[in-house]
C-alpha cells in the first residue's frame, strides 16, 4: 500500500530542484522500466499494478489504479511507476565523437537526441547548465532506455570550450556543407536552441562551422528541427570520420 506521504514525495520529483536534492527520478511504463531495471541504474522503489514484479520484494509496492493515476504523469498512466537513483556522470572521453547541446530547452527534443546517440554509438552527451534537465519525466519516456546508455554531463560551455585544444565545430546555418566537412575521431558538435540556435558567446569560442545543405531556393522554408539534424549530422559523421 501506497502512503500519503509517498504519494507527496514521487509528485514533488516533478520539479528539478527536487530531483537534483533527492537524487531520484521517475521513469512510468513497462517498457522503459523494464529496460531500465535490466541496465546498471539503481531501483529506489516500484510501484505497480500489476504482480509481474514482485520477485523485486521490498522495492515493489502493488497500488490501485486510482494510486497509479495519483503520481502519474501520463493521461493515461501504463501499470507502473518507478523510482531511480540518478547515477554521477562518469569521466567524459574527449578521444570520442561527442555531441555538445547549447540551451535545448524542448524535452521531447532532447529524449529524442539521446535515443539517437544510443543509435548511432556515441557515449558521451554534453549539455550546458541552461539546458532542458535529462531526467525530467518528459525527456525519460522519449529517450525510451536510452538514457541508461548515453553518459550525459551538465556543465559550463563557456569554461569547456575556452580550450582551445578540443576538436569542436558549430552547427549552424552560415557553415561548410556538411558533406564537404572532414570529421575527426574526437569530433565535438554543438547544436544549438531550438529557436535562437548557439549561443553567440559559444559560436565566438569555436572557430570551425557545418551546416546541412538546403537543395530548396524557397527562403520561407522552417529550419530543421533539432532533434532532426542531429540525425543528419550523425549519420555522415559516422559514414564519413576520418582521424588525423
Amino acid at each position: 500500500m501506497i502512503t500519503k506521504n509517498e504519494i507527496k514525495f514521487i509528485r514533488s520529483l516533478r520539479i528539478k530542484k527536487n530531483r537534483i536534492k533527492s537524487k531520484q527520478f521517475i521513469v512510468e511504463g513497462e517498457k522503459v522500466v523494464d529496460e531500465l531495471i535490466g541496465s546498471s541504474m539503481e531501483l529506489v522503489k516500484l510501484y505497480s499494478t500489476s504482480s509481474k514484479y514482485e520477485s523485486l520484494e521490498n522495492r515493489y509496492i502493488n497500488i490501485s489504479k486510482t494510486n497509479l493515476s495519483q503520481i502519474s504523469n501520463l493521461k493515461t498512466p501504463n501499470k507502473v511507476l518507478a523510482i531511480f537513483r540518478i547515477p554521477t556522470p562518469e569521466k567524459i572521453d574527449f578521444s570520442s565523437q561527442i555531441i555538445a547541446l547549447d540551451n535545448i530547452s524542448d524535452p521531447g527534443n532532447l529524449g529524442t537526441i539521446i535515443r539517437l546517440c544510443d543509435w548511432f554509438g556515441i557515449k558521451d552527451l554534453l549539455c550546458n547548465t541552461k539546458s532542458v534537465d535529462c531526467y525530467n519525466s518528459k525527456v525519460v519516456q522519449a529517450s525510451m532506455g536510452s538514457i541508461s546508455r548515453v553518459n550525459i554531463t551538465y556543465l559550463d560551455f563557456k569554461d569547456l570550450f575556452s580550450d582551445k585544444k578540443l576538436n569542436a565545430v558549430a552547427a549552424d546555418l552560415d557553415g561548410h556543407p556538411l558533406n564537404e566537412f572532414k570529421f575527426q575521431k574526437n569530433q565535438i558538435v554543438i547544436f544549438g536552441n531550438e529557436s535562437m540556435g548557439i549561443s553567440d558567446e559559444i559560436k565566438s569560442m569555436v572557430k570551425d562551422r557545418v551546416t546541412i545543405p538546403r537543395y530548396n531556393s524557397n527562403l520561407d522554408v522552417e529550419s530543421i528541427n533539432v532533434a532532426n539534424s542531429v540525425a543528419i549530422v550523425l549519420a555522415e559523421l559516422k559514414n564519413r570520420s576520418t582521424g588525423k
